[in-house]
Protein backbone atom coordinates (compact mmCIF):
# COMPACT_ATOMS: atom_id res chain seq x y z
CA UNK A 1 0.00 0.00 0.00
CA UNK A 2 1.13 3.39 -0.63
CA UNK A 3 0.65 6.44 1.74
CA UNK A 4 0.25 9.33 0.46
CA UNK A 5 -0.96 13.34 2.13
CA UNK A 6 -4.41 13.94 2.52
CA UNK A 7 -6.29 17.48 3.03
CA UNK A 8 -8.30 18.01 6.33
CA UNK A 9 -11.97 17.76 4.57
CA UNK A 10 -10.61 14.51 3.73
CA UNK A 11 -9.54 13.99 7.33
CA UNK A 12 -12.70 14.91 8.85
CA UNK A 13 -14.16 12.24 6.35
CA UNK A 14 -11.91 9.50 7.78
CA UNK A 15 -13.03 10.76 11.58
CA UNK A 16 -16.40 10.53 10.93
CA UNK A 17 -16.26 6.99 9.63
CA UNK A 18 -14.09 6.19 12.82
CA UNK A 19 -15.90 8.01 15.07
CA UNK A 20 -19.56 6.18 13.68
CA UNK A 21 -17.62 3.11 13.96
CA UNK A 22 -16.53 3.81 17.48
CA UNK A 23 -19.95 5.04 18.91
CA UNK A 24 -22.57 3.33 16.96
CA UNK A 25 -20.50 -0.13 15.74
CA UNK A 26 -20.43 1.16 11.89
CA UNK A 27 -19.10 4.01 9.77
CA UNK A 28 -20.64 5.91 6.88
CA UNK A 29 -20.16 8.72 5.41
CA UNK A 30 -21.73 10.57 2.16
CA UNK A 31 -19.65 12.08 -0.90
CA UNK A 32 -16.46 9.88 0.25
CA UNK A 33 -15.34 10.23 -3.30
CA UNK A 34 -15.95 12.72 -6.10
CA UNK A 35 -18.57 12.37 -8.35
CA UNK A 36 -16.34 12.17 -11.30
CA UNK A 37 -14.58 9.46 -9.63
CA UNK A 38 -17.71 7.22 -8.89
CA UNK A 39 -19.24 7.85 -11.97
CA UNK A 40 -15.86 6.43 -13.96
CA UNK A 41 -15.56 3.51 -11.44
CA UNK A 42 -19.77 2.52 -12.44
CA UNK A 43 -18.96 2.91 -16.11
CA UNK A 44 -16.11 0.42 -15.35
CA UNK A 45 -18.17 -1.85 -13.45
CA UNK A 46 -20.98 -1.97 -16.18
CA UNK A 47 -18.72 -2.35 -18.85
CA UNK A 48 -17.23 -5.32 -17.27
CA UNK A 49 -20.80 -6.78 -16.64
CA UNK A 50 -21.63 -6.39 -20.24
CA UNK A 51 -18.70 -8.04 -21.45
CA UNK A 52 -19.40 -11.25 -19.33
CA UNK A 53 -16.27 -10.38 -17.00
CA UNK A 54 -18.35 -10.64 -14.24
CA UNK A 55 -18.98 -13.60 -12.49
CA UNK A 56 -20.91 -15.40 -9.08
CA UNK A 57 -18.76 -15.57 -5.98
CA UNK A 58 -18.28 -18.55 -4.24
CA UNK A 59 -19.40 -18.87 -0.23
CA UNK A 60 -16.31 -20.27 1.62
CA UNK A 61 -13.77 -22.62 0.29
CA UNK A 62 -16.02 -24.99 -1.51
CA UNK A 63 -18.17 -23.52 -4.57
CA UNK A 64 -21.57 -25.10 -5.06
CA UNK A 65 -23.14 -22.85 -7.24
CA UNK A 66 -26.62 -23.71 -6.41
CA UNK A 67 -26.24 -23.39 -2.76
CA UNK A 68 -24.80 -20.01 -3.07
CA UNK A 69 -27.60 -18.97 -5.14
CA UNK A 70 -29.82 -19.26 -2.37
CA UNK A 71 -27.61 -17.01 -0.27
CA UNK A 72 -26.11 -14.44 -2.67
CA UNK A 73 -27.01 -13.30 -6.30
CA UNK A 74 -24.30 -10.97 -6.67
CA UNK A 75 -21.67 -11.25 -9.41
CA UNK A 76 -18.44 -9.99 -8.80
CA UNK A 77 -15.07 -9.33 -10.60
CA UNK A 78 -11.71 -8.91 -8.17
CA UNK A 79 -9.76 -5.39 -8.87
CA UNK A 80 -6.14 -5.51 -8.79
CA UNK A 81 -3.74 -3.02 -7.30
CA UNK A 82 -1.38 -3.61 -10.39
CA UNK A 83 -3.89 -2.65 -12.76
CA UNK A 84 -3.28 0.58 -14.71
CA UNK A 85 -7.22 1.90 -14.60
CA UNK A 86 -6.85 5.23 -13.69
CA UNK A 87 -10.06 5.24 -12.12
CA UNK A 88 -8.99 2.19 -9.89
CA UNK A 89 -5.57 3.78 -8.73
CA UNK A 90 -7.75 6.56 -7.68
CA UNK A 91 -9.96 4.89 -5.69
CA UNK A 92 -6.98 2.61 -4.11
CA UNK A 93 -4.67 5.77 -3.41
CA UNK A 94 -7.76 7.29 -1.31
CA UNK A 95 -7.83 3.63 0.36
CA UNK A 96 -4.65 3.90 1.02
CA UNK A 97 -4.64 7.32 2.84
CA UNK A 98 -7.77 5.83 4.97
CA UNK A 99 -5.86 2.91 6.36
CA UNK A 100 -2.97 5.54 6.65
CA UNK A 101 -4.89 7.24 9.07
CA UNK A 102 -6.97 4.49 10.78
CA UNK A 103 -3.48 2.51 11.76
CA UNK A 104 -1.83 5.77 13.25
CA UNK A 105 -5.02 7.13 14.91
CA UNK A 106 -6.38 3.56 16.42
CA UNK A 107 -3.36 1.00 15.98
CA UNK A 108 -5.14 -1.43 13.57
CA UNK A 109 -1.92 -2.45 11.99
CA UNK A 110 -4.07 -3.48 8.71
CA UNK A 111 -1.30 -3.97 6.40
CA UNK A 112 -3.76 -4.97 2.99
CA UNK A 113 -6.63 -5.09 1.49
CA UNK A 114 -8.80 -6.90 -1.57
CA UNK A 115 -12.15 -5.67 -3.12
CA UNK A 116 -14.08 -6.94 -6.29
CA UNK A 117 -16.88 -4.82 -8.07
CA UNK A 118 -20.28 -5.96 -7.40
CA UNK A 119 -23.38 -5.89 -9.89
CA UNK A 120 -26.73 -6.76 -8.32
CA UNK A 121 -29.47 -7.57 -10.92
CA UNK A 122 -32.89 -6.95 -10.06
CA UNK A 123 -34.79 -9.03 -8.04
CA UNK A 124 -30.88 -10.40 -6.32
CA UNK A 125 -29.97 -10.36 -2.81
CA UNK A 126 -27.45 -11.59 0.16
CA UNK A 127 -28.62 -13.07 3.14
CA UNK A 128 -27.39 -12.74 6.49
CA UNK A 129 -24.60 -13.16 7.30
CA UNK A 130 -20.74 -12.61 8.45
CA UNK A 131 -17.84 -11.33 6.41
CA UNK A 132 -15.18 -13.51 7.81
CA UNK A 133 -14.79 -17.24 7.68
CA UNK A 134 -13.57 -19.29 11.01
CA UNK A 135 -11.26 -20.19 8.16
CA UNK A 136 -10.16 -16.94 7.43
CA UNK A 137 -9.15 -14.98 10.28
CA UNK A 138 -7.37 -11.78 8.47
CA UNK A 139 -10.29 -10.23 7.44
CA UNK A 140 -10.88 -6.50 10.26
CA UNK A 141 -12.87 -4.36 8.65
CA UNK A 142 -15.71 -4.54 6.01
CA UNK A 143 -15.43 -1.79 3.75
CA UNK A 144 -18.23 -0.81 0.79
CA UNK A 145 -18.69 1.68 -1.13
CA UNK A 146 -21.75 2.42 -3.84
CA UNK A 147 -22.10 3.70 -7.31
CA UNK A 148 -25.92 3.81 -8.04
CA UNK A 149 -26.66 6.92 -9.38
CA UNK A 150 -29.62 8.83 -8.70
CA UNK A 151 -30.73 6.08 -5.97
CA UNK A 152 -34.25 6.52 -4.45
CA UNK A 153 -35.65 4.93 -1.48
CA UNK A 154 -38.56 3.06 -2.91
CA UNK A 155 -35.48 1.06 -5.32
CA UNK A 156 -35.30 -1.12 -2.07
CA UNK A 157 -31.59 -2.63 -2.19
CA UNK A 158 -30.41 -1.23 1.40
CA UNK A 159 -27.97 -2.79 3.46
CA UNK A 160 -29.11 -4.43 7.12
CA UNK A 161 -26.89 -4.08 9.97
CA UNK A 162 -27.79 -6.10 12.55
CA UNK A 163 -25.96 -4.53 15.77
CA UNK A 164 -27.52 -5.71 19.34
CA UNK A 165 -31.53 -6.30 18.78
CA UNK A 166 -31.42 -3.00 16.08
CA UNK A 167 -31.30 -3.68 12.39
CA UNK A 168 -29.83 -0.41 10.65
CA UNK A 169 -30.91 -0.10 7.07
CA UNK A 170 -28.90 2.12 4.87
CA UNK A 171 -29.61 3.28 0.83
CA UNK A 172 -26.66 2.41 -1.31
CA UNK A 173 -26.73 6.10 -2.78
CA UNK A 174 -23.46 6.99 -5.08
CA UNK A 175 -20.89 7.85 -2.71
CA UNK A 176 -21.86 6.40 0.46
CA UNK A 177 -19.51 4.34 2.47
CA UNK A 178 -20.04 1.71 4.80
CA UNK A 179 -17.64 0.54 7.38
CA UNK A 180 -18.01 -2.14 9.78
CA UNK A 181 -16.25 -5.22 11.90
CA UNK A 182 -15.90 -7.91 9.32
CA UNK A 183 -16.07 -10.52 12.19
CA UNK A 184 -18.72 -9.03 14.29
CA UNK A 185 -21.24 -7.42 12.16
CA UNK A 186 -23.79 -9.79 10.39
CA UNK A 187 -25.42 -7.71 7.40
CA UNK A 188 -28.06 -8.57 4.71
CA UNK A 189 -28.30 -6.86 1.09
CA UNK A 190 -31.96 -6.32 0.28
CA UNK A 191 -33.91 -6.67 -2.98
CA UNK A 192 -33.37 -4.24 -5.65
CA UNK A 193 -36.48 -4.73 -7.64
CA UNK A 194 -36.41 -2.42 -10.56
CA UNK A 195 -32.77 -1.84 -11.57
CA UNK A 196 -29.20 -3.28 -10.63
CA UNK A 197 -27.36 -2.32 -7.54
CA UNK A 198 -23.43 -1.33 -7.95
CA UNK A 199 -20.48 -1.39 -5.86
CA UNK A 200 -17.27 -1.82 -4.73
CA UNK A 201 -16.85 -4.20 -1.85
CA UNK A 202 -14.05 -5.59 -0.14
CA UNK A 203 -11.88 -5.96 3.47
CA UNK A 204 -9.16 -4.41 5.26
CA UNK A 205 -7.17 -7.26 6.40
CA UNK A 206 -3.97 -8.12 8.82
CA UNK A 207 -1.78 -10.05 6.36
Amino acid sequence: MKSTMHTEPEIDQFENLINGFMEKGYGSCDDFLEPELINGLRDKLLALHQSGEMHPAGIGKNFDYKKNAEIRGDVIRWLDEKNCDPQEQLFFEKLDRFVTHLNSTCYTGINGYEFHYAYYAPGSFYKRHLDRFRSDKGRQFSFVIYLNDNWQETDGGEISLYLGNTDTRLSPVAGRVVFFKSDKTEHEVHIASGRPRLSIAGWLKKI
